[in-house]
């Protein structure tokens, strides 16, 4: 039996904090990883950075706002879904789908719906509508995972450190927490409570009133189980480190290990053989059914490291010839590699 560990982190900002991403991803190894509000378009997502870092991503930006992404450590996400299906005309980057390690991830980051009341909580309920209307779907399938920061904080007892400040706020109302309910309902589990009880957890901390310092926080980023994969769940709790940091985002990385069965090796090749067939068949955002961001096909950084494999062959080739074959053989390396497609 293997362990693999999960993990959904609004980055608050993925230019802005990506040195602390990486430090993350290299001190803790996640294999799975929803990011959230990444707060910048495809063009600018920093491929190549967590690509050195050993993970395949896929994302759906959105300039200056919203943008989820979904990172594999070792392999390569297969998209199933860009954008949350009934609402063509919905154009903000909340969620997105992918088979990746064997399961089903469902990366999301639900509408805040603040000022309560308002237009913006109104579309925080119809959008929730429309994710429990999905996630039906993905409870008859095989074991798969609802990721995110849901904006939800279920219970004043047990999920914020003092519900008296917020009460006209967006994310303790009764209709957010009774959309959380009725998702739970279908029979999804809470990673975290169902492990922690009734223990006080936060992944959520402002940068008000010295709420990190005082640990005045909220649980608002949940990783939510189907029945097909709720009893291998062995262990969850958040990354409290990584808030601590300077310049950090007010949200911890929030965490699940999953004790799965069968060869790992396997099923991580499996996911790289169809992602790469999707990925070079580049298609476009049309063929991907409800997305009208860009689609990402053989990446910048996928191309360098087809740069970097042919150097480390023309190095081999140069060492030992005479100066002016080296020369020759440099040369055809370089009108190559401008010509070389990425794997």
């Amino acid at each position: 039996m293997a362990r693999l560990k999960l993990a959904t982190f609004n980055i608050n900002g993925i230019r802005a904090r990506l040195g602390g991403l990486l430090e993350w991803l290299e001190r803790e190894q996640p294999d799975i990883v929803c990011l959230q509000e990444l707060k910048a378009p495809d063009e600018s997502f920093p491929a190549a950075d967590i690509e050195s870092a050993g993970y395949g991503a896929i994302w759906q930006g959105q300039k200056s706002w919203n943008g989820v992404a979904i990172l594999a450590r070792g392999s390569q996400p297969r998209e199933r879904l860009r954008g949350l299906p009934g609402d063509r005309d919905d154009v903000q980057s909340r969620y997105l789908e992918a088979d990746v390690h064997g399961l089903v991830v469902g990366c999301l980051y639900l509408p805040n719906g603040n000022p309560w009341p308002g237009p913006k909580f109104d579309y925080k309920l119809a959008w929730f509508d429309r994710l429990i209307r999905h996630a039906q779907s993905l409870q008859k399938g095989g074991p798969a995972v609802l990721a995110g920061d849901f904006n939800v904080v279920p219970t004043d007892e047990l999920d914020i450190y003092n519900a008296k400040s917020w009460r006209t706020d967006a994310l303790l109302q009764p209709e957010s927490r009774d959309a959380y309910r009725r998702l739970l309902a279908q029979g999804w589990t809470d990673s975290i409570r169902h492990l922690h009880g009734d223990a006080r957890i936060y992944t959520f901390w402002d940068y008000f009133r010295k709420h990190w310092e005082r640990d005045a926080g909220l649980r608002i980023d949940h990783l939510l189980l189907n029945p097909a994969i709720t009893q291998t769940l062995k262990a969850a709790n958040v990354d409290r480190w990584v808030r601590g940091r300077p310049g950090a985002s007010d949200h911890a990385p929030t965490w699940i290990e999953l004790e799965i069965g069968g060869d790992r090796s396997a099923v991580e090749k499996k996911n790289r053989v169809a992602a790469r067939s999707e990925i070079d068949s580049e298609r476009g955002p049309a063929d991907r059914g409800v997305g009208r961001t860009v689609s990402v096909p053989k990446t910048a950084a996928r191309k360098a490291v087809a740069k970097k494999r042919i150097a480390k062959k023309v190095a081999a080739q140069v060492a030992g010839r005479k100066p002016a074959a080296a020369k020759k053989t440099l040369q055809t390396a370089a009108k190559k590699s401008r010509h070389t497609p990425a794997d």
